[in-house]
C-alpha cells in the first residue's frame, strides 16, 4: 500500500468514530506530534502502531486498506 495513503485513511476513521487528534492520540499512547505526522502524511506508522491504531478504530487492517 502507498505510504501516503494511510495518513488520510486514519484521520477518515479518527473523524468518523468521533476522536479529536488528541483524544485518539492518547488513547493510543503516541504523542499529539506523532499522530499529526501520520495524518498529515510526513511519516508512517510501523505495523505494530497500524494494528493498535485499527484495533482502537475498530476497524480491520483490510477495511483501512478499502477506505
Amino acid at each position: 500500500m502507498e505510504t501516503e495513503q494511510w495518513g488520510r485513511r486514519v484521520r477518515a476513521f479518527r473523524k468518523l468514530k468521533g476522536y479529536t487528534q488528541a483524544t485518539f492520540a492518547k488513547e493510543l499512547g503516541v504523542s499529539l506530534t506523532l499522530l499529526g505526522e501520520i495524518e498529515r502524511e510526513s511519516r508512517n506508522p510501523d505495523a505494530d502502531l497500524l494494528v493498535k491504531i485499527c484495533d482502537k478504530l475498530g476497524v480491520s487492517l483490510q477495511e483501512m486498506k478499502e477506505l
